[in-house]
């Protein structure tokens, strides 16, 4: 990876394996349940002027950023249960840019997010554990290209998404 990759991507890109296994769900299940305790984490020190900072010049505040988790892993939190009821589904992409720059993603207090946050992800890992293995190989499709998108690759994908900004809020922190 180049230095700027590095930068947009502190831990590179998403990687999925290509057979699902009993031992991989878990494992990501696992790192699910903890995520609200590590993003809390990384961030419990920060104060009003650091959430306004961007973790990278030209891009999303801090403060942006954990609004941005909220959204997105609500989304995907949605998928799962549309996957599961109708599967093979069209699901509903959202414009990520345009949420990050609503009012609330912009000065909203982040305890908000951290919050719901908590409480999505207790609901989430209840869902994922209900799964079956065979239940991973459910897919929906994403309408942006028209991809087929399994619920093994998503829940990777999003353990992926999760750690991803927790790495670029540590790579600020380290910065400044």
């Amino acid at each position: 990876m180049t230095t700027v990759d590095k930068e947009v991507y502190p831990i590179g890109l998403f990687e999925s394996p290509v057979m699902i296994s009993k031992s991989q769900i878990e494992d990501w299940i696992d790192e699910i349940a903890q995520y609200p305790a590590l993003l809390r984490n990384s961030i419990e020190s920060l104060t009003e002027s650091d959430l306004e900072s961007s973790y990278r010049e030209g891009t999303w505040t801090i403060r942006q950023l954990v609004h941005h988790i909220a959204d997105s892993h609500t989304h995907a939190y949605i998928r799962f249960k549309w996957a599961k009821a109708h599967p093979g589904c069209v699901i509903k992409a959202y414009d990520e840019m345009a949420w990050s720059d609503f009012k609330d993603a912009k000065e909203a207090p982040i305890e908000l997010s951290l919050d719901y946050i908590d409480m999505l992800y207790k609901r989430w890992v209840y869902f994922l554990k209900t799964l079956t293995e065979e239940d991973y190989q459910i897919f929906y499709i994403h309408p942006q290209g028209n991809q087929q998108k399994s619920l093994f690759f998503t829940l990777g994908q999003y353990v992926w998404h999760g750690n991803h900004h927790l790495a670029q809020i540590e790579q600020w922190k380290k910065s400044r």
